[in-house]
């Protein structure tokens, strides 16, 4: 594997600690968490208590006021490399951002303690039936009154959508503009809000994820984020993020795929000598490795693009695109490798396989980055015949 020099001394101080919380608070965990479809509350509780959760909020909210991307690429590299199913990033990176950032200082004061602490969990209700990756084409809508807002629609597929105490909830609020979205923060008990069925997936089974129903919710206009025909801006703004930090989920996922199969090749035998010395062994090894160098130097290079407020929608699109790819190709790759055996659910690399297959969907689709990047090159053909 590559020297990785996006790190420093602290952040691989701060992974041995994450590694340790995980093996004893996570890990071991995993497979009950599997058959209950959930993952418990308390375990969001306890990574508050370690500082995990939304590290960049200020201390007046409990948070440790730093906001360096890398120590959440740590967390969802030790997470996310094993089948847990926990992902802090969606909490920390992807869903808290829109509250940092565009929220009110009376909006931090009332959900950011509760975000830092676990107490409260997040998600964000984007997709819809039908809609897909077109965010501009949701169908959930929200009427303007004197003091609130009332929302009527559906989404699928929200993740975290069981387990939310904060759901952040994508509507359109001018149903003649397309790009007018409004971002509202509903809460749980609020009147026509329903929570629908835990649906059950291919992958990631302890990673709860479900309907939810908006039939003439009543939301306060506190609880718009912003202005509310700016929402689709937000999202835009924050998707790049949210495409970074998923292909470090990828490669963390390749990467442990790679390491278990290159000890079970060395140890399983076949004619008599062991497997990883026969010359398919080698060069199907040896190609995984260096398409894994290459998506960890593509994936800090955007990292650091990032840090320095750098990245743009298509370089996103590209390591999003790239990473989920090469994850695919090595499991598939390993999966092979360990033969019969690897088609058995009782070894690490089947669940690895099954629960990479969501990588080249969630968060845009591989052809939906393809066509963000051909975009990018100027090759867009909206407005001609």
């Amino acid at each position: 594997m590559i020297r990785r020099s996006i790190y420093e001394e602290e952040h691989e101080i701060f992974r041995r600690s994450v590694s340790a919380w995980a093996e004893k608070e996570v890990f071991p965990h995993a497979e009950a968490w599997a058959d209950d479809g959930v993952i418990p509350h308390e375990v969001w509780r306890s990574a508050g208590e370690q500082g995990y959760l939304a590290m960049f909020a200020d201390e007046k909210y409990g948070g440790l006021g730093v906001d360096d991307f890398r120590y959440d690429m740590i967390l969802n590299e030790v997470l996310a490399a094993r089948e847990s199913g926990l992902f802090l990033t969606l909490h920390n990176r992807i869903v808290a951002p829109y509250i940092h950032k565009f929220g009110t200082d009376d909006q931090r004061e009332r959900y950011m303690p509760g975000i830092v602490s676990g107490d409260t969990v997040l998600a964000i209700a984007m997709t819809e039936p039908g809609t897909g990756s077109d965010l501009a084409a949701v169908s959930t809508r929200a009427v303007e009154h004197d003091d609130h807002w009332v929302l009527n629609g559906s989404k699928t597929y929200i993740s975290n959508g069981m387990l939310a105490g904060l759901v952040v909830v994508a509507a359109k609020t001018n149903p003649q503009a397309s790009h007018e979205v409004g971002l509202f923060l509903v809460e749980p008990g609020m009147e026509g809000f329903a929570r629908g069925r835990n649906l059950k997936k291919l992958g990631l089974p302890s990673q709860d994820t479900s309907e939810l129903f908006f039939d003439n919710v009543k939301v306060p206009k506190a609880n718009v984020l912003g202005d509310p025909t700016k929402g689709f801006r937000m999202m835009m703004t924050n998707l790049a993020e949210e495409r970074l930090i998923g292909a470090v989920g990828f490669m963390a996922r390749a990467e442990r795929a790679f390491e278990i199969t290159l000890e079970y090749i060395q140890e399983r035998r076949a004619f008599g000598k062991p497997v990883g010395t026969f010359q398919n062994s080698r060069f199907k090894m040896a190609s995984m490795r260096t398409e894994l160098d290459a998506g960890w130097a593509l994936t800090d290079h955007c990292a650091r693009s990032h840090m320095e407020g750098e990245l743009s929608g298509e370089m996103a699109a590209e390591v999003k695109l790239f990473t989920s790819e090469v994850e695919g190709r090595v499991v598939d790759e390993c999966l092979q490798l360990h033969g019969g055996a690897g088609y058995m659910e009782e070894y690490e690399i089947s669940r690895l396989y099954r629960d990479a297959r969501i990588s080249r969907i969630y968060a845009g689709t591989s052809e939906i980055m393809r066509e963000i990047i051909g975009r990018g090159l100027g090759l867009d053909d909206r407005g001609r015949n």
